[in-house]
């Protein structure tokens, strides 16, 4: 008599598929930077420096144990590189470019997928989407490796001027701040450079725009179609905007004349100085300047535009700028009397507001609890820790010197707040709870008094 064995079949919600699957990327980076052929000195990495190098690098975040361009050789630079990419692109759009390439249609599951991953609010057109991201990205990062190369190559062979280009336009554009310089100070010795400089500046923006606003602005420029620019592209466009000349200004003045970073600077090295830290903090996390000589006001600035971070839909992590124009927009709301939160002619939903409201309040509290323990297992300045902290949950990359010096237990601290960063708050809060119940009824509503 035939025993009925009973099939499970494990079903898994959006949000929890992309956390495992940012975890399984992880893990395969961890085993190959272990591997004694991936360094220079021909010996295994400790596994805790290969899971945090794997997971910054996943994560598209750059804060490094050891140097990337001195200790890793050219195979463990490769699949650093291959790792920013998939993460930074997400690999549900790697997949589905595959599945692009051999033919294979896109199950509505996928797209569910690919729905969550874009943060997009349905799957009309997403697969679209997602193949303008890959053109546009590739196209994008191709440009800036060769404008890269051309300019290096006026200072090393050409094949290494090539090699370095495309290295540092896919993690510059993917905001993940690894470099190949050495010295943890990225673009030092370039920090008068305007070919370098505007080089960077334009991958990180537009890398950390969103795919969805690169698109728009695509079909925004083309006349024969006469699209109008949707809300969101607008917000986004007009926040980054007004950060990058904020941040420009504010570090201009405050570090006019400190010689240990700008001072010692032509005009115009103050200007491309300024201008690149006010781009870099934005998930970035590359300096021209050395970050341990600013002054503390100007860290605590850095520190405040790594929190806010890229756009919805990029490479980049922090609140997102859509989410600091909204709480900053509800707050105006209340201080006018206003019962409406409006940009451009357009009221906002109640939804989002909460939304945006429960991101910040969220991520305050997880960076200040990480902060906290980390001043527990790090004998450091609390300015030091919370900027590393911030910079990890942003995924920056930005660092007062802290992160090669971490413990066990720091290392571990820092790589679940890139985790956290990268694959968002919510979207793990949405992964680990459980499956939502109907409510069938309401409680009366009361009144507190507020402020």
């Amino acid at each position: 008599m035939a025993i009925a064995v009973p099939k499970f079949k494990l079903r898994f919600a959006p949000p929890q598929i992309l956390a495992i699957g940012y975890g399984v990327m992880v893990l395969i980076g961890t085993l190959l930077l272990m591997l004694p052929a991936a360094n220079q000195t021909g010996e295994a990495l400790p596994m805790i420096d290969a899971f945090f190098t794997a997971v910054s690098a996943v994560c598209v975040t750059g804060l490094v144990i050891v140097d990337t361009g001195t200790f890793f050789n050219g195979f463990g630079q490769t699949v650093i590189l291959i790792l920013i990419q998939v993460g930074g692109l997400g690999f549900m759009t790697m997949a589905t470019l595959f599945a692009l390439v051999f033919q294979r249609r896109i199950s509505l599951r996928e797209r569910l997928l690919l729905q969550e991953a874009m943060n997009q609010g349905s799957v009309q057109g997403i697969v679209r989407l997602i193949r303008r991201v890959l053109y546009y990205s590739l196209a994008i990062e191709a440009v800036g490796a060769l404008v890269f190369a051309l300019r290096l190559s006026m200072d090393m062979p050409f094949d290494r001027a090539l090699y370095y280009g495309l290295f540092h336009a896919v993690s510059f554009f993917n905001n993940a701040g690894f470099d190949l310089f050495g010295d943890f100070l990225s673009l030092a010795a370039y920090v008068q450079d305007p070919i370098m400089n505007l080089t960077s500046v334009a991958l990180i923006v537009l890398g950390g725009i969103g795919f969805i606003v690169l698109s728009d602005l695509v079909d925004f420029a083309d006349w024969r179609k006469q699209n109008k620019m949707s809300l969101h592209s607008k917000l986004v466009l007009s926040t980054t905007g007004l950060l990058i000349v904020v941040g420009f200004i504010i570090f201009l003045i405050f570090e006019w004349s400190n010689a240990g970073t700008i001072g010692k600077l032509s005009v115009g090295g103050k200007m491309w100085g300024a201008l690149l830290q006010s781009v870099a903090p934005r998930t970035a996390g590359i300096s021209s300047v050395n970050l341990v000589d600013l002054h503390q006001a100007t860290q605590f600035l850095v520190l405040i535009l790594m929190f806010i971070g890229a756009s919805p839909g990029s490479a980049g992590g922090g609140i997102k700028t859509t989410t600091f124009a909204v709480t900053i927009g509800a707050m105006i709301a209340m201080l006018r009397g206003r019962n409406d939160v409006v940009f451009f002619r357009k009221r906002l939903a109640r939804e989002q507001i909460l939304r945006a409201l429960t991101i910040i309040l969220l991520s305050l509290a997880f960076v200040i609890v990480i902060a906290m323990l980390m001043s527990i297992t790090e004998k450091k300045d609390f300015m030091v820790i919370l900027f590393e902290t911030t910079s990890a949950f942003g995924t920056v990359g930005l660092s007062l010197g802290l992160t090669p010096e971490l413990s066990t237990a720091g290392k571990v601290l820092i790589a679940l707040t890139m985790f956290a960063g990268r694959v968002g708050l919510l979207t793990l809060v949405y992964a680990l709870k459980p499956k939502e119940k109907f409510e069938k009824f309401r409680y009366p509503e009361g009144k507190i008094i507020i402020g």
